[in-house]
């Protein structure tokens, strides 16, 4: 979750430090959410709007990201999945 210390929101708000843990991450695509919100209103379109794009990195993340790790992986120690 993104419950993070005050001091640590501010050190990332003004671009001293990036995120440090998942949850640090977690509050930094929190605010940007948040931003978004504020500009378009809470509606239907803007909560689908927002799944829509998470769930669009998210995918784009595990294609050109995650694939090839796991593959990479697969190689090294061997399938797990045998014909």
């Amino acid at each position: 979750m993104p419950y993070i210390s005050q001091f640590r929101r501010q050190d990332i708000i003004q671009g001293n430090f990036s995120a440090a843990s998942a949850g640090e991450l977690n509050w930094m695509f929190t605010e940007v959410i948040k931003m978004y919100m504020k500009d378009h209103g809470l509606s239907y379109q803007t909560i689908n709007d927002i799944v829509g794009a998470l769930e669009g990195a998210k995918l784009e993340f595990y294609r050109r990201i995650a694939v090839g790790y796991e593959e990479q992986k697969r190689h090294d120690n061997g399938d797990v999945y045998h014909d």
